[in-house]
């Protein structure tokens, strides 16, 4: 019962903030949102019912201001669960313990994973997704931007109660030095169970921070569910009547089966954790040992986990598949197979989730079904790469920074796809299974594809977000040592894992050493790529040169002037520079848009100003004679 009083307190803490701020919306003016607000003629083309600053963020409801702060708040995260890392390649420098003890290293070790899994990845692209989703649809809005607000603002809480064991550590330590008393600050000791959170040690473990982290991860759930069921319904009913399911662009068909994926495993993972809370602090035994709880933890968090791994992954191929043609100088090779493989990834990841318990003695005949299954999910992510070789081969490349990205992905993707076919098979997996070819392969995904398509999309939309330009030169400086320290870093680990080291462990044998110190420069390599990401970013969003021509990539010349851009175009038209209003009233310095029709959709727009045939013409061309856009055909 101890462990549920810091938890109820905070949650109490979010719900009284929740409540406080819809009674402060409900004295704003109306104004005209997808969800059921009423319309106004004059709200929404001028903007001026906005605050300005640090209050615009905290009451929007807008999708561009709600995709930039998920991105915001998934960058912090990813910095946050950077360092974590940065301190367990420091300790693994040397064989010993000697910078971090055991307690710490297992601490960093459960909160690294645990916050890039469910605090960065997926909220960068639930930022990214909400962001450009509208656009790419010819949409106002997403079809609920109140949800959407919640939703977001459930994640910050969420990301404090998981850390908090560490974040409380921290400040007992820095108060420490006065005179006062710090038993406050102890009650809450760091997370040290792994990120798993295997039974019966999440059980057993006398911590009652454990308890505040799993509601953290069970809040966190509850928002990334709520965004899903959010982009489901925009995609289904806020489309154009235009844009069939023939036209609708790739990267929105990966979001609808990301989506359709969380909807189907996040509340799986909510019930299981609120099983083992139940057997922290009320004394159910769902997980008893001697009712098999063990392996029932794993089999419900792994059929929740393998699905994850595509709901982290799928968002990265659509980003993929939706940038690379732009840069090839031709449309995407096999649009609909690409399409059909996403699905078929979607369908098969629910079926292969016992692949991680092939050690734990599972009947041999199961074993095999899953093995086989495991074998076959490969061929959708092979049927990709294909298409994306087959996009550029013979096309006119141009080497920009997104497209460095891209090929650094495709790369490592390559590598730690077949690395994964080889840990399908049982008699492999049984002598790798415990050993760093394990963290290897899994991190040439996570640290290789997956962040090399956020960057890739960071630099592709950068000139449409923030109305200016990066520095180009920097950006593929970065993008070259980013895929170089993901090399550098993770080859070893396959080695040391052929060789027999454990992973989870922060003392090894001698012999290790050199690989060792390989992978931790490769790290630190990894983390300085970041940091000119991040400086890159933020000098030239104060101070980049202003975007004149909405052409930035030159995509006309080759039909692939998306619907994102013709948004782009028409606000430049107007006098706009772009939708750096919002980061200027924050105080980053980024230019004025003008503010008139800051807010207002692609289709509303369309309607207010009964354009009509005009635009409809200016769409035609980018469509071929199937409805397929050129980009995405």
């Amino acid at each position: 019962m101890v462990g549920t009083i810091p938890g109820v307190v905070l949650a109490a803490t979010v719900l009284v903030t929740l409540a406080a701020y819809f009674h402060f919306r409900s004295d704003r003016p109306a104004k005209s949102f997808a969800d059921g607000g009423t319309a106004s003629a004059t709200i929404g083309l001028t903007g001026t019912e906005k605050p300005t600053g640090i209050l615009r963020w905290f009451t929007t409801v807008d999708h561009k201001d709600i995709g930039l702060l998920y991105i915001l708040f998934g960058t912090v995260a990813a910095l946050w669960g950077m360092t974590d890392a940065m301190m367990m390649r420091s300790e693994l420098l040397v064989p010993e313990s000697a910078i971090w003890n055991v307690e710490t290293y297992n601490a960093v070790f459960t909160t690294h994973g645990l916050t890039m899994l469910f605090f960065f990845v997926t909220p960068v692209f639930t930022g990214i997704a909400n962001y450009v989703l509208p656009l790419l649809l010819g949409a106002d809005d997403l079809a609920f931007p109140r949800i959407n607000a919640i939703a977001f603002w459930l994640l910050p809480p969420s990301l404090v109660m998981v850390r908090g064991g560490l974040i409380t550590d921290i400040v007992g330590m820095v108060v420490g030095v006065l005179p006062v008393d710090v038993t406050v600050f102890e009650a809450l000791e760091p997370v040290a169970m792994g990120w798993t959170m295997y039974a019966p040690l999440s059980v057993e473990m006398v911590n009652p921070q454990i308890s505040v982290a799993l509601l953290g991860l069970h809040l966190s759930g509850v928002a990334t569910t709520m965004a899903a069921i959010n982009f489901i319904v925009t995609i289904f009913t806020e489309r154009p009547d235009d844009l069939g399911w023939d036209k609708l662009d790739i990267f929105s068909w990966n979001m609808l089966v990301t989506s359709g994926l969380i909807l189907l495993a996040f509340p799986l993972l909510g019930s299981t954790l609120i099983m083992l809370l139940l057997d922290r602090n009320f004394g159910t035994t769902f997980f008893a040992v001697e009712g098999g709880g063990p392996m029932l933890w794993q089999h419900l968090f792994w059929f929740f986990g393998h699905p994850e791994v595509y709901i982290l992954v799928l968002p990265a191929f659509g980003l993929i598949s939706l940038i690379l043609p732009k840069f090839c100088g031709r449309r995407l090779f096999g649009f609909r197979f690409i399409v059909y493989s996403t699905i078929a990834i979607g369908i098969l990841s629910f079926g292969v989730w016992a692949h991680h318990m092939f050690a734990t003695g599972m009947d041999p005949r199961l074993r095999a079904s899953f093995m086989a299954v495991s074998l076959a999910i490969a061929i959708p992510s092979a049927i990709k790469e294909f298409n994306w070789i087959a996009t550029m081969w013979n096309g006119n490349l141009k080497l920009t920074a997104p497209l460095i990205c891209i090929i650094g992905g495709m790369s490592t993707f390559v590598i730690g796809g077949i690395t994964g076919v080889f840990l399908a098979s049982v008699p492999v997996d049984l002598v790798l299974h415990d050993t760093h070819y394990v963290v290897g392969h899994f991190h040439l995904i996570v640290v290789g594809i997956i962040p090399l398509a956020m960057i890739a999309a960071s630099y592709y939309w950068f000139p449409l977000i923030t109305g200016r330009m990066y520095n180009q030169r920097l950006a593929r400086i970065q993008a070259l040592i980013l895929i170089v320290g993901a090399f550098i870093t993770f080859i070893p680990l396959l080695i040391l894992g052929y060789m027999g080291m454990p992973r989870r462990y922060g003392v090894y044998p001698a012999e290790f050493i050199t690989l060792n110190q390989v992978a931790s420069v490769g790290a630190f390599i990894l983390g300085a790529s970041v940091i000119l990401w991040v400086v890159n970013m933020i000098q030239s969003a104060r101070a980049g040169p202003i975007v004149r021509d909405a052409d930035v990539w030159d995509l006309k010349e080759t039909g692939q002037f998306t619907r994102e851009w013709q948004w782009f175009e028409e606000r430049l038209e107007q006098g706009q520079v772009g939708p750096a209003r919002a980061i200027d009233d924050a105080g980053v310095g980024a230019i004025d848009d003008g503010g008139v029709d800051a807010d207002v959709g692609p289709k509303e727009r369309a309607d207010r100003e009964d354009t009509g045939d005009g635009q409809n013409e200016r769409r035609s061309e980018t469509e071929t004679d199937d409805g397929e856009t050129d980009s995405e055909s």
